[in-house]
C-alpha cells in the first residue's frame, strides 16, 4: 500500500475542515499526519491516520526553530517513505515542501490564506518570497483558495508545476444543515474567529460599543490570539458583548445567531462564512477575497471594508432594518449558494483526483 504523509499546523483544522479527504485518502493509501496538537487526535487515528506530534510555532519567526522544524520533516521522510506528501499553511508548506523536493518526492501545497505576510516591504518580503520559491517550485501542485492570492504569487514568480483551484476547504452540508431562523425580537450578532487585529476585533468592538442595547447583542467565539483578554472581561462584565470563547462543534452557536461577522483583513476562504451560510444565517462580511465570494450582496450577507468600522456599522444597521422574514430568505439564499458553489465533496473530489494522477490509481 502506498503512503501518504500530511503535514499541517493543526489537528483540529486538518479534521474539521478536511476530514473527508483525510478519511478518503485513508482508504485508499496509508496515511500518515503530522501535527503540532492531540485535539482531534482521537478522530484522525480513529479514521486510520498514523500520528506524529510535531511542535510548531506558527506565528513565531525564530531561524533555530524553522530549522529545528524543517529537519524534524526530513527525518520523518526518511523515516516513512512517503510516495506523496500533502501540505497545509506557511509553514508546512515552505519547510515541508523544501524537505520533501529535496527528497525528490511529490507533493501538493494548499495555499490556505497570506495573512499579513505580502503586506511587508524590504528585505523581509524577499526572504517571505524566497522562502516560498523555494517551498514550491517543485510540487506536483499546488491548490489555491482564492484568486486574489493566486495572482500575488503568479506576480511575485512563486509557482509550481502545476496549480489548481478550490473553493476554500468546501463545507460539509450534512453536518452543517439548514436550520430554521430565529424567531423573537433580539438580534444576535456573531464574531466568529480568534480573537486579534487582523480579524477584525477591534472594529467589531467599536461596532457593539455603539449598537448594543437590550434587542441587539455582540457574541464572540473564538479564542484570544492576542492580548485582548483583559479588555474583553471588562466589555463583558458591562454586557457590551458576551464571549462564548473557543468551540470545537460551532453548528448549534452558528444556528443561535441571527448573521455571522467575520471582519479579517485577510483571508484565504473564510470557513466561519461558509458554515454560517450553509446553517441559513445571513453574513456581514470583509470585502475582500476569501470572503467575498461566499456571499452576494444585499441578497445573502453584507459587506464592507475591512477596517472601517463605520462600514461595519453601516452593514450592521442595514442588517437590523430587515424583517425577520427578509433575514430568513437571505439566510436560505445563502443555503442555495453553498449547495451550488461549496460543497465539500467537490473539493475532496479535486485533491483525489490529484492523488491519484501521482501515485497512479
Amino acid at each position: 500500500m502506498k503512503k501518504v504523509l500530511v503535514l499541517t499546523n493543526s489537528s483540529g483544522g486538518l479534521y474539521d475542515f478536511r476530514g473527508e479527504f483525510i478519511e478518503a485518502l485513508c482508504a485508499e493509501y496509508e496515511v500518515w499526519v503530522s501535527v503540532p496538537d492531540d485535539v482531534k487526535g482521537m478522530e484522525l487515528e480513529a479514521a486510520g491516520c498514523h500520528l506524529i506530534e510535531t511542535p510548531i510555532n506558527r506565528r513565531g519567526i525564530n531561524p533555530l526553530e524553522d530549522l529545528k522544524l524543517y529537519r524534524a520533516y526530513v527525518k520523518m521522510m526518511k523515516e516513512i517513505g512517503p510516495d506523496l506528501v500533502v501540505t497545509y499553511t506557511i509553514k508546512p508548506n515552505v519547510y515541508g515542501g523544501f524537505a520533501a523536493g529535496m527528497r525528490k518526492i511529490p507533493y501538493i501545497a494548499t495555499i490556505t490564506g497570506l495573512g499579513g505576510a505580502f503586506d511587508r516591504t524590504g528585505p523581509l518580503l524577499k526572504l517571505i518570497v524566497g522562502m516560498y520559491r523555494a517551498g514550491l517550485k517543485r510540487a506536483a501542485c499546488v491548490f489555491f483558495q482564492n484568486e486574489e492570492n493566486r495572482g500575488i504569487f503568479r506576480k511575485m514568480g512563486i509557482a509550481g508545476k502545476k496549480e489548481r483551484m478550490v473553493m476554500g476547504s468546501g463545507v460539509n452540508l450534512e453536518k452543517h444543515k439548514f436550520e430554521p431562523y430565529p424567531v423573537r425580537e433580539k438580534t444576535h450578532f456573531l464574531f466568529v474567529g480568534r480573537v486579534m487585529k487582523e480579524r477584525g476585533i477591534l472594529e467589531y468592538i467599536e461596532a457593539a460599543q455603539r449598537l448594543h442595547s437590550d434587542r441587539v447583542f455582540f457574541d464572540i467565539m473564538g479564542y484570544c490570539d492576542e492580548d485582548y483578554q483583559e479588555l474583553l472581561d471588562d466589555l463583558d462584565k458591562e454586557g457590551v458583548i458576551t464571549q462564548i470563547g473557543f468551540h470545537t462543534q460551532v453548528h448549534a452557536y452558528l444556528a443561535a445567531a441571527d448573521a455571522i461577522v467575520v471582519a479579517s483583513f485577510h483571508e484565504g476562504m473564510s470557513n466561519a462564512l461558509i458554515e454560517g451560510a450553509a446553517t441559513g444565517r445571513p453574513v456581514i462580511a470583509s470585502n475582500i477575497s476569501g470572503c467575498r465570494e461566499a456571499f452576494e450582496e444585499g441578497v445573502t450577507g453584507f459587506g464592507f471594508t475591512p477596517g472601517n468600522s463605520e462600514e461595519l456599522i453601516a452593514a450592521m444597521k442595514k442588517f437590523l432594518a430587515l424583517s425577520t422574514e427578509e433575514r430568513e430568505e437571505m439566510g436560505r439564499r445563502g443555503r442555495e449558494k453553498m449547495e451550488r458553489e461549496f460543497d465539500r465533496k467537490l473539493v475532496t473530489a479535486a485533491y483525489m483526483d490529484e492523488a491519484g494522477l501521482i501515485l497512479g490509481q
